[in-house]
């Protein structure tokens, strides 16, 4: 059935006739330009809207008026209104501001960003760069939107979400902006030039290349194994005896990365207990920089002319993604050999490749949305990234500061099963006397066939609010996961059905979930006023009287089915109240969470609101919402990759973000092992709690082992010293901690700092993505190598440090090989800080006669601001606070 939404967007009274006289026209915001010389496909209006000193934003558009757009990530706060003039001279029109100046071409629309002085920072493509290319979707008439700026070669691009391959400047890079588990997609770019863009669209969106990646077969000639040109050989065997091949082919791609694909196996043959081998030879066209897409879960291993590209595993649901690039020459022959073992009866693997462009063009700054109605962006300036992120939350909200007690440890499982094997983990975490504060319930904690319905399995949870209250006499906090699904046929989801509430998509395409015999399911649309605040009733009837703390939620990217092609997701949230799902199709944790923080904020006005959400959008910050990074692997490269992806979310401007520790699915080989996989299980566990210590939030979590700290390792032992000996400096900086939070709200800080923030002059660091900053005083270098008992580490020039541990003066600029036994990570300090500590405690807000301790590090003047406020409630936020 087809389904179309009808959306009315006023047009605004601006139009070309205006311009009678003169190439531009000052409005009250700003200035508007026509466009003498348009292209097709181009710009044919340029408005130009100083929003602070620092802060521009620009719209265009492809018609004769701009038309009237809400903006879902702009924070409705109103900020002071600024100071500019414009003039026009040659062709040109210059608007200006105290810091800036902006240059637009009458002629072609293109923009100049300059500072006070005019020395340009950011400049469009002469052309001007602007693609507004109109498009229809579901009947509604939209546009392709794109804008390329000119990007000299020693600039550096970070931010953009949290992506899972890898990357850490992405200067060259192409980044698919759209969300999925374990990545998380914001349109904020950061430059090591000092300043950022806002992309302000809903959309599927793309940074860099913006061609999808082909099949093989449309960038090389294929030779199987023989060397006959035609495919490559392809080989579907048995894992436990590769050497009885049941089939045998000629392939032209390697393509089963969605659910759909799988029919192209060859008849009959099943993945479980499977090994597939393709063998041969690629050879290009043309010579250049190819640039390749692995999608693969299992266990993957893929070499090139002999040359080991990767050996990894992901769980069968949620694929890794690894990029890699090629310099390759015309004619010549690579060899390839791929070994893929799939993870159970339904997994995934995929190899596509882009063909290369000029090196310009790659490394110019591209950014493009598939659908909307304008091109819309803010270019923010600074004196720093810090600057720049602090911009972004002036137009998009302010970072709450959680609850105290949220900034302690928490423990988490997939799942706690009963009332009983809650608590009793609760208790034994205050027997055992290990720090602690929060302690969730995840997910089907419901009967079975009742998802959605906000109700506990009375069979497994007697007295729900007992539990709460048991939590609560321990001097512990609870969270619990909720979900935006509904099951068909429970009276939820009848309510919502009759309002017109439910995305029917999913119900559709008759999608059955995972749980028992498989049931129907669909999600709430939180675009829709009235949905979001039954979503909410929902939850103020069952669960919000029993007294839960926090709130998690989970899949709100949405995933209602994993491993389904964009357009099937695209559809199965589609029309959004709004407008086409397709043109919404980034915001929905956005929304989601607003939907949960009104509700809360009606509740209890004067209590803070925190939700950890598994998927975010510009401006959640406002809304009370911290992420972790989804389902990543129990593997040291997952473990690995978590630095990279956290840095980057922290740069895109929100600042609360923690991971899985442990990571989230687990390999065959750490299921009940023994020996030395064993003692493998434990160090991974180790050195992940260790990194977790120094991030914005502590959380423990994942299947199967239990992630406990006295289930992981036995009391005693080295990895259970190690495990709490770093819990315990985590409270004992806890003084330190909240006051970053602090400064997180009161100044836009950021918590989390990859090192280019903090040392722009020092270029060693602009790649450099495996340590980092806590905070002003702290470099943390997380090791991520199984058995490593020492790390190579530089300390950035312009400071010198002291080692945490020994209190040994280093000078700065210089690479050092450090020790790193179990339980001492790599922590540096930098001369001149001044680091607040408190006594050992139990849990956050535990009394204590209130001494402080104040470490000062010599070597230069320092500061630091200590923060104290109630711990709990938005006082902060009228001025009571100290």
């Amino acid at each position: 059935m087809k389904r179309v939404a009808t959306v009315f967007v006023l047009m605004g009274v601006l139009s070309l006739s205006a311009f009678a006289e003169k190439p531009y026209r000052l409005i009250k915001n700003g200035v508007v330009v026509s466009v003498t010389d348009t292209v097709l496909n181009g710009a044919k209006l340029v408005r130009v809207e100083p929003v602070t000193d620092r802060i521009i934003r620009v719209t265009a558009v492809n018609a004769k008026t701009f038309p009237t757009v809400q903006s879902l990530m702009i924070d409705e706060t109103k900020l002071p209104p600024v100071k500019w003039s414009a003039a026009e001279s040659g062709g040109v029109v210059v608007l200006k501001t105290t810091m800036l100046q902006v240059r637009i071409s009458t002629r072609t629309g293109a923009l100049v960003f300059c500072d006070a002085e005019g020395n340009p920072i950011l400049t469009e493509l002469k052309d001007g760069g602007k693609m507004i290319e109109p498009v229809t979707l579901e009947g509604k008439q939209l546009f392709r939107l794109r804008d390329q700026f000119e990007s000299p070669s020693d600039e550096a691009f970070y931010g953009l979400g949290q992506q899972q391959e890898g990357l850490f400047n992405y200067k060259g890079q192409d980044v698919d902006l759209y969300q999925y588990n374990t990545k998380i997609s914001i349109p904020f770019v950061v430059s090591n030039r000092n300043y950022g863009i806002l992309w302000d669209n809903y959309s599927r969106s793309k940074f860099g290349d913006i061609r999808d990646f082909g099949n093989l077969s449309s960038a090389f000639k294929l030779f199987g194994a023989d060397g006959k040109e035609g495919g490559l050989t392809a080989a579907y065997t048995k894992e436990v005896d590769t050497s009885k091949t049941e089939v045998v082919r000629e392939e032209l791609q390697i393509d089963y990365e969605f659910t759909p694909d799988l029919k192209k196996l060859p008849q009959g043959y099943s993945l479980a207990g499977g090994e597939v081998i393709w063998n041969g030879s690629i050879q290009p066209d043309s010579t250049g920089l190819y640039k390749f897409r692995l999608y693969s879960a299992g266990h993957c291993k893929m070499w090139i002319d002999n040359k080991l590209i990767v050996n990894r595993w992901r769980q069968s649901w949620n694929a890794f993604v690894h990029l890699f690039d090629l310099q390759l020459a015309k004619g010549q022959k690579y060899a390839i050999r791929i070994e893929w073992i799939p993870d159970g009866g339904e997994s995934y693997i995929s190899l596509k490749v882009k063909t290369p462009v000029s090196p310009k063009e790659q490394n110019n700054l591209s950014i493009y949305s598939e659908y909307g109605h304008q091109l819309d962006y803010y270019f923010i300036d600074g004196n720093s990234i810090g600057d720049v992120i602090s911009g972004y939350r002036e137009l998009t909200g302010k970072a709450l500061i959680p609850p105290k007690w949220a900034l302690g440890f928490w423990q988490s499982r997939e799942r706690y099963r009963t009332q009983d094997e809650l608590l009793q983990v609760a208790k034994e975490y205050r027997k055992l006397k290990i720090p602690f504060d929060n302690i969730v319930q995840d997910w089907f904690y419901w009967p079975e066939s009742e998802w959605g319905s906000m109700e506990f399995d009375s069979t497994r949870y007697p007295n729900p609010g007992e539990m709460v209250s048991e939590v609560h006499k321990l001097h512990e906090h609870i969270m619990i996961s909720v979900w935006a699904k509904f099951y068909k046929g429970i009276t939820n989801f009848d309510r919502l059905m009759d309002k017109g509430y439910l995305y029917m998509g999913n119900l559709e395409m008759q999608n059955r979930d995972w749980v028992g015999k498989g049931y129907l399911s669909t999600f709430y649309d939180p675009f829709n006023p009235g949905a979001r605040k039954m979503f909410w009733k929902m939850v103020d009837e069952k669960l919000y009287p029993l007294g839960f703390d926090a709130w998690w939620l989970d899949s709100d990217e949405p995933d209602m089915q994993s491993n389904l092609p964009m357009s099937s997701r695209k559809y199965q949230m589609d029309p959004t109240y709004l407008g086409p799902g397709g043109e919404y199709f980034d915001a929905f944790p956005l929304e989601h969470c607003k939907g949960f923080y009104n509700g809360l904020m009606s509740a209890d006005p004067n209590k803070r609101v925190f939700i950890v959400s598994r998927s975010a959008y510009a401006g959640s910050q406002r809304y009370g919402a911290a992420v972790w990074s989804g389902d990543v692997a129990s593997t040291w490269q997952d473990l690995k990759g978590q630095l990279p992806a956290g840095l980057n979310y922290s740069m895109s401007g929100l600042p609360y973000w923690t991971f899985d520790i442990g990571g989230f699915a687990v390999p065959n080989k750490f299921i009940d092992a023994k020996g030395a996989a064993l003692e493998e299980w434990r160090e991974l566990l180790t050195r992940w709690y260790e990194f977790g210590a120094f991030c914005p939030l502590y959380r423990s979590h994942g299947q199967f082992p239990y992630r406990e700290i006295f289930n992981v390792a036995p009391e005693g032992s080295p990895q259970y010293d190690a495990m709490v000996g770093v819990t315990k400096l985590r409270y004992r900086l806890m003084p330190y901690i909240y006051s970053l939070a602090g400064m997180t709200y009161f100044r836009n800080y950021t918590i989390m700092r990859a090192l280019v923030m903090d040392f722009e002059s020092d270029k060693n660091v602009e790649n450099m993505s495996d340590e980092y900053m806590f905070g002003p005083a702290f470099l943390v270098a997380p090791v991520t190598i199984y058995k490593a008992r020492t790390k190579e580490v530089y300390l950035p020039a312009g400071s010198g440090w002291y080692d945490f541990y020994t209190g040994k003066y280093l000078k700065g600029g210089e690479k050092i090989n450090t020790e790193a036994p179990l339980g001492e990570m790599p922590l540096f300090v930098r001369e001149g800080s001044i680091i607040p500590t408190g006594p050992e405690i139990q849990y956050a807000e535990e009394k204590t006669s209130g001494e402080i301790t104040l470490h000062v590090y010599a070597g230069r003047d320092g500061y630091f601001t200590f923060y104290e406020d109630e711990n709990n409630d938005n006082d902060y936020q009228k001025g009571i606070y100290s």
